[in-house]
């Protein structure tokens, strides 16, 4: 559980932009003070550190140019990368991955607390696994001192999630006002290209000597935009695949000379189409994040602290186009066919309340801990065909998510002198915690069974008479009662932890955990020895083995959904593939669906883990990390692939279900191992009249295995033991086992630079990411070669209290490569789910004032 924050002293607001750049560009992180990964005891720098831990200041979030904490957080560190997911609502959640491993396996801590979940799961971007991770968008940046990140496992430490490590973000207490507006745009692409984001924080004394209080802001918007290749199946008015002349002569009452002559007319129309297939991108974001953060000395020996966030998020989120020619529209409400359009409304806080002090030689901290997140799903623009012409095109309720957590904490640390080389630390701790996730069903009349048939004059041309609509509110996801969750899990912990020194240069740490689940996940005892040893000022090794516990996240427990998706078939009359609306589920393990189709109660994930590096000073302000590290997951909960065929329909038509086409779950499904290092390196120097430079480098690689995988449950085979599954449909295929293996870059290199004389900084960093390749069902790999990003920021100092600055986010305007077959109906997909975002080139200015 986390330890109390360390006081440490803020960088005073308006320091000189000399000072300022050079704690930007890395090379003052030595020698900062860290309080993650340690407790107690005498303080220790980045340098000192028993395991590895890189710290970034908050102006470097600004210097990327990346208005999103998440995607400005992976252009700072080379072991995390952004899943790009620019499909439908799951565009909202972007997961962080780091070393390899999603979200679920790195804990976020504000303040050495633990941060909530939010309510929506992942479902892309290098990451399907359902968990619902902490949304790092929702923290106002502009509240930030720094943030302190923990390349080490520390499920012994704080948690059984913090396999991969620990993001401990550290709040401001500076004094003064100080704020800034930004304004930019997308170099290219579609839509709304431009945004902006304005933010602002006072501090002051609170109290006796000691006491804060600082509040903070930001108010954001970003716009909708897409950069999709252009369509090349151009049939957007005409005969739809799989209808003949004859089916359209026999239902229609046309004759053949009529369907002829419509037909002539239609493709004549489709070659004037500006092949504009598709929507996905950016959703238009329109947020604001508001926080404070404050202490109260009460005496010499009492402090009471305060801290919290409140942020309220709107998004709407572009989709595939629904074809005139389709069975999902109607031409008297869109001629031209549309766009549907996802709609969310997001509330989320989180509040701390706590104290702190000293009793009898203990340092203690008691403290009390609220979070909620809240996601409200609807659709300003969309339909439900099976309702027919006259069905609403604005939904106001499809469904609803919830996440509550309510942690409490208690941890006390105290030095012992036993007559080693230095006291003995001794913390230990308790912690209780409550989680609850609630989703909520949508309005009936998106789910209710309907049907419709299509009538003479529905749609132009009447290709679709006596065809039957498509039964779903289109690109919406759409909660049943049946779908509706309610699942709370308490946790029950506590904690000892040792540090000490058998010699002055040797370090020994060790941590026990133990953890009890009240809903039968079971209840581990987690492991964690962490040593160091210094041969000199010039050269240490440290190094860390532990073992780790994941407890099944509620999400994947208990999220069910309907979707109304489109999807790719094959065509048995024409032998082409072609999108086709389609009823599908994402259904839990204990549902009957779920029974039938083999899902298995979900059992918790056991990991262990190990570490070793070496710390190098060989000069004055150059520092030196290199870290190896190797990590064994075993019962890994996955998602399997859609699920469909005749074989499956069989089964859910005779168990009453006909009405559903596809279904997924969530499975123990791997046991995987990653492999990798951390190599980073910074230094800085002064040039005289020339003024002040600062140079870094950061390098990760890292790859995942796959040691064991679960084959196709019974229930999935026949008799003779083969697969019951349609062409197409896979229990846990190539695009599964490459999205845990080759679907992140194994490596990463990120290279900076800063340039600071009198009033002006230059700020460089360019980042190579590796090859990747996306993996498919069906076999056909797409294989995406290396990128370099760069980033560049220009600052001057106007005045005593303005800065003026102009930069650029990917300034050279790369791309993904356009590797492999992108969908030929909507020009989407062509990118893949690169390891950046794909929109290219993003230029903006900023005015920054601080008093």
């Amino acid at each position: 559980m986390p330890a109390s924050a360390e006081e440490v002293p803020a960088p005073a607001q308006g320091t000189p932009i000399a000072d300022t750049i050079a704690s930007i560009n890395g090379a003052n992180d030595a020698g900062t003070i860290i309080v993650t990964g340690v407790r107690g005891g005498p303080p220790r720098t980045v340098a000192d550190s028993p395991a590895p831990i890189d710290v970034i200041g908050a102006e470097k979030l600004d210097h990327t140019g990346a208005a999103e904490f998440g995607e400005a957080l992976t252009k700072l560190l080379p072991s995390f990368n952004f899943g790009a997911t620019h499909a439908g609502v799951n565009s909202i959640v972007r997961p962080v991955t780091n070393r390899g491993l999603g979200p679920a396996y790195t804990l976020v801590l504000i303040n050495g607390k633990r941060r909530h979940n939010g309510s929506l799961i992942t479902n892309g971007g290098g990451d399907t696994s359902g968990v619902n991770p902490v949304d790092l968008d929702l923290i106002p940046t502009s509240g930030i001192e720094r943030i302190e990140i923990l390349k080490d496992s520390a499920a012994a430490q704080y948690g059984t999630d913090a396999v991969a490590g620990v993001v401990n973000i550290q709040l401001s207490h500076a004094e003064g006002i100080s704020g800034s507006v930004t304004y930019g745009s997308l170099y290219g692409g579609s839509g709304d290209k431009e945004s902006w984001k304005a933010e602002a924080h006072y501090g002051t004394k609170l109290g006796g000597e000691g006491g804060f209080l600082h509040i903070s802001g930001d108010v954001r918007k970003r716009g909708g935009a897409w950069w999709n290749l252009l369509a090349t199946d151009t049939n957007l008015y005409g005969l739809p695949a799989g209808r003949t002349v004859d089916q359209v002569v026999a239902t229609s009452g046309l004759t053949r000379q009529q369907v002829l002559a419509n037909i002539a007319e239609a493709n004549a129309r489709n070659a004037a189409w500006n092949r504009d297939g598709a929507h996905n991108g950016d959703p238009e974001v329109k947020a604001f994040n508001l926080g404070y953060n404050a202490e109260l000395p009460v005496g010499d020996d009492l402090t009471f602290y305060s801290f919290g966030t409140y942020g309220e998020r709107d998004t709407q989120i572009g989709n595939n186009l629904r074809r005139p020619n389709s069975t999902a529209n109607f031409t008297a409400l869109f001629p031209d066919g549309y766009f549907p359009l996802n709609n969310t409304s997001e509330h989320d806080f989180q509040f701390v309340l706590g104290g702190k002090g000293e009793i009898a030689g203990w340092n203690w901290d008691l403290s009390s801990s609220f979070g909620k997140n809240r996601n409200h799903q609807f659709s300003k623009l969309t339909i439900r065909p099976s309702l027919g012409p006259t069905t609403p095109t604005y939904w106001p309720n499809l469904a609803g998510f919830e996440f509550r957590q309510w942690t409490h904490n208690l941890d006390i640390t105290r030095e012992f002198d036993i007559g080693l080389a230095k006291p003995v630390q001794i913390s230990a701790g308790l912690e209780y915690r409550l989680d609850r996730f609630r989703s909520f069903a949508g309005d009936p009349l998106a789910y209710e069974p309907a049907t419709y048939t299509f009538k003479p004059g529905d749609q132009q041309y009447d290709w679709n008479i006596g065809r039957i609509a498509s039964p779903v509110v289109q690109g919406a996801v759409v909660l049943t009662p049946e779908d509706e969750a309610d699942i709370t899990r308490r946790l029950y912990a506590g904690y000892i932890d040792l540090g000490l020194y058998p010699t002055e240069a040797w370090y020994v740490g060790l941590a026990v955990r133990g953890e009890h689940y009240d809903d039968g996940s079971g209840s581990p005892i987690g492991l964690k020895l962490n040593s160091r040893y210094d041969f000199s000022e010039a050269v240490a090794v440290r190094g860390t083995v532990g073992t780790g516990f994941r407890a099944p996240s509620l999400t994947q427990i208990a999220y069910a959904q309907t979707d109304g998706r489109t999807s790719s078939f094959l065509n048995p009359e024409t032998g082409q593939t072609e999108l086709r609306p389609t009823v599908a589920k994402l259904v839990t393990a204990d549902s009957p669906i779920g029974r039938l189709l083999g899902a298995e109660p979900l059992k918790a994930e056991k990991s262990w883990n190990a570490g070793l590096g070496i710390v190098l000073r060989p000069a004055p302000r150059l520092n030196i990390t290199l870290d190896g590290y190797y990590m064994a997951i075993r019962n890994r909960i996955a998602r399997t692939g859609r699920l469909f065929g005749p074989g499956v329909t069989a089964i859910l038509a005779a168990n009453g279900l006909s009405d559903i086409e596809q279904a997924e779950y969530f499975i123990n499904a791997v046991d995987s191992e990653t492999k990798g290092l951390d190599l980073v390196a910074d230094y800085s120097a002064g040039l005289g009249a020339l003024g002040r430079l600062g140079l870094s480098l950061a390098f990760n690689y890292s790859k995942t295995s796959l040691t064991d995988m679960l084959d196709n449950p019974p229930e999935l085979r026949d008799t003779a033991g083969k697969s019951i599954l349609g062409p197409g449909s896979v229990f846990f295929g190539g695009d599964k086992i490459g999205e845990l293996e080759v679907l992140q870059p194994h490596s990463k290199l990120v290279l900076g630079g800063s340039w600071t004389k009198g009033i002006l900084a230059l700020n460089l960093s360019t980042t190579r990411y590796g090859k990747y390749t996306q993996r498919t069902a069906a076999g056909d790999d797409r294989h995406f070669g290396a990128k370099w990003i760069t980033d560049a920021n220009l600052a001057a100092k106007v005045t005593e209290f303005a800065t003026l600055s102009v930069g650029a986010t990917n300034l050279f305007d790369v791309r993904p490569e356009t590797n492999g077959p992108g969908n030929p109906q909507t020009g989407q997909g062509y990118y893949g789910p690169s390891p950046f975002t794909p929109s290219g080139g993003y230029y903006y200015g900023r005015l920054s004032l601080a008093f």
